[in-house]
């Protein structure tokens, strides 16, 4: 076996993105109040990963309204992740789903508002749409004030998980 035979394609996703994987491959991105859900697969050999930047799509969607648009949805991309796997043959016990990132990464001041903050938000509706869904969550690593970089390895089910500095380690 040559070298190049083990050099796995790799993608960066970024916010709003997502991506289903039939092979191996390395899916990474970057994640501060956004949110990272992986799916995979073993039976199938199937991995996924949706980079949601905000927690629900608006019930009425204007008329120019695209399922692209719909990636940036934490609840959209999950949904439609799901149905993917759905169309694949996968049951949603069998699918292994790992959620990362909500983060405040920049200074909240909590006295200014009670409301949650955007990461929360998403964290909530990925916790939320996740069990409506059927799916079990395996492992997670959210909130925070760090950011994080994940690199999924769509072959092993694997997540490489890299905490990024907090706003205020950076102003030092």
């Amino acid at each position: 076996m040559t070298n190049s035979a083990l050099i796995l394609p790799d993608l960066d996703l970024q916010p709003g993105e997502l991506y289903l994987a039939r092979s191996p491959a390395i899916l990474r991105t970057i994640l501060g109040s956004c949110v990272g859900v992986t799916f995979w697969s073993a039976r199938l050999g199937a991995g996924a990963l949706c980079h949601g930047v905000l927690p629900r799509c608006p019930y009425v969607k204007p008329a120019t309204f695209n399922e692209a648009e719909g990636h940036r949805y934490v609840d959209f991309s999950i949904r439609y992740l799901a149905q993917q796997f759905d169309n694949l043959g996968a049951r949603r016990h069998e699918v292994e789903v790992k959620l990362f990132g909500g983060a405040d990464v920049l200074p909240v001041d909590r006295t200014l508002t009670a409301r949650p903050t955007v990461g929360a938000q998403n964290c909530q509706a990925a916790v939320e749409v996740l069990a409506e869904e059927g799916f079990t969550v395996s492992a997670s690593d959210l909130g925070g004030v760090r950011g994080r970089r994940i690199h999924f390895h769509t072959g092993t089910g694997e997540v490489l998980l890299h905490r990024l500095a907090a706003w205020s380690e950076r102003l030092r």
